[in-house]
């Protein structure tokens, strides 16, 4: 359809007509659909309030954002290693505690759009410079990737098919196919497992069609009744530092979707309330037990092959996933997808967040021949990947009845900021001083 009566870019899609608009706003869906699912495959948080809140957030991105930006909200993959750290399987009664950890880091998003508008992006920007989140975000990568491979030995053909679906459709597909990766990854390996006889209907069977997504038992709310100060603590230092890969990666979207529309939403309506209704969003999300929220790239790939830009059709994808949330069918019906499939998913998303910190550094041209660069670098893969394999598994601090722990990627993440800001740079005429352009 798009091919044939969509020769230009589409700013308003009223003028094509209610029935394409709505056919559009299913497309939006579909695209973000695979990824933002998985998240609570993964984790154990709710399908069903996890796609409420991407649907709510989304509204509320667009709200902030004076309705300009067509961009979809869905679950974050970066927070994925601060999950892990607080409920390692999943446990009902840890994550609400690694929820607060995310409601915190959203802070973080208010603090930057409160400095980007007082000060500028370029001013704040040198303290967050691709040396720093490039290698942080390959470690959130890195230090996933043994849960992929410990889901994908439950059953490795049927994690196989997962993987093949996603090289070939990544590689040789065409159209909407080519966006759909993930998703149509999840259907094939699934049918397999079916065939297989490695998937049990039953929770599907007994579901009701209709049903609230939230629980109360699921919402940060719960941990008020009986609170572990130590684990609050714990988990707030833990995440918090997890936003800093977030907030680029919101950038960076923020960028792609100015480029690709021709609109320049870094100064209409500016990044300063993207940061802020991203930051809303998952505040929002994660209070009432779903994954955090991010700015989704899938969604720009459907803006590129549809040339249809009208934020309106972004609004209704969100509509879409809103109503999906209130059918715990749906929701069982995903929930009993295979250990196996989503390992083979994970490790080859887990693999491209690393890529994308490796990309990320490779596009900045930064120079790793400067010894400051080197020891940044070092320093946080080492920390990250390290603590995280230790014994331990935190660098845990007493603090009289209280114990704090510290994840690697916190501490890996602290470790860089401070050194990026007082390590001195070597300019080209050999003389050292603190490193300015960071952009």
């Amino acid at each position: 359809m798009n091919k044939t009566t969509i020769t230009g870019p589409v700013y308003d899609a009223r003028e094509l007509g209610t029935p394409k608009t709505l056919v559009l706003g299913v497309q939006h869906m579909f695209a973000m659909f695979g990824s933002t699912v998985l998240v609570p495959q993964l984790t154990g948080l709710s399908v069903s309030a996890t796609l409420l809140f991407a649907g709510l957030g989304t509204l509320l991105f667009h709200l902030v954002s004076k309705r300009k930006v067509p961009a979809f909200l869905g679950s974050s993959f970066a927070f994925l290693a601060g999950y892990f750290a607080i409920a390692p399987h999943g446990e009902k009664e840890l994550l609400p505690y690694a929820c607060l950890g995310v409601a915190c880091s959203a802070l973080l998003y208010f603090i930057l759009a409160g400095l980007i508008k007082v000060f500028g992006v370029k001013k704040v920007m040198k303290f967050f410079p691709p040396v720093v989140t490039g290698p942080i975000i390959v470690s959130i990568g890195l230090t996933l990737s043994q849960s992929a491979v410990n889901s994908c030995s439950t059953n490795w053909i049927i994690a196989l098919v997962a993987i093949l679906v996603i090289v070939v459709l990544n590689i040789w597909g065409k159209g909407m196919v080519k966006i759909l990766p993930i998703l149509l990854a999840a259907i094939a390996s699934y049918i397999v497992a079916a065939i297989m006889g490695k998937v049990d209907f039953s929770p599907v069977a007994n579901a009701p069609w209709i049903g609230l997504p939230v629980k109360s038992e699921d919402t940060v709310f719960a941990i008020f009744k009986n609170p572990d100060t130590s684990l609050i603590i714990t988990s707030i230092i833990t995440i918090m530092p997890l936003a800093i890969a977030t907030m680029m990666e919101h950038i960076g979207d923020i960028a792609a979707i100015s480029s690709t529309v021709n609109r320049n939403f870094f100064d209409d309506p500016g990044l300063h309330r993207t940061l802020l209704g991203d930051g809303l969003a998952t505040l929002t999300a994660s209070i009432f037990g779903a994954p955090a929220n991010t700015t989704y790239g899938e969604n720009t790939g459907v803006l590129t092959l549809s040339k249809v830009y009208d934020p309106r059709v972004i609004r209704l994808a969100a509509c879409f996933a809103i109503l999906f949330s209130f059918s715990p069918k749906f929701a069982a019906l995903i929930s009993c997808m295979p250990a196996a499939t989503v390992g083979g998913i994970s490790i080859v998303l887990y693999g491209m967040i690393s890529a994308v910190g490796v990309r990320n550094i490779v596009e900045s041209q930064v120079d790793f021949k400067e010894s400051r660069n080197v020891i940044i670098a070092a320093l946080i893969l080492v920390l990250s990947i390290g603590i995280k394999f230790s014994a331990a598994g935190a660098i845990n601090i007493h603090c009289g009845s209280v114990t704090i722990g510290l994840s690697g990627l916190a501490v890996a993440s602290l470790v860089g900021i401070i050194l990026n800001a007082i390590l001195p740079a070597r300019s080209e005429s050999g003389e050292t001083s603190i490193k300015k352009d960071v952009e």
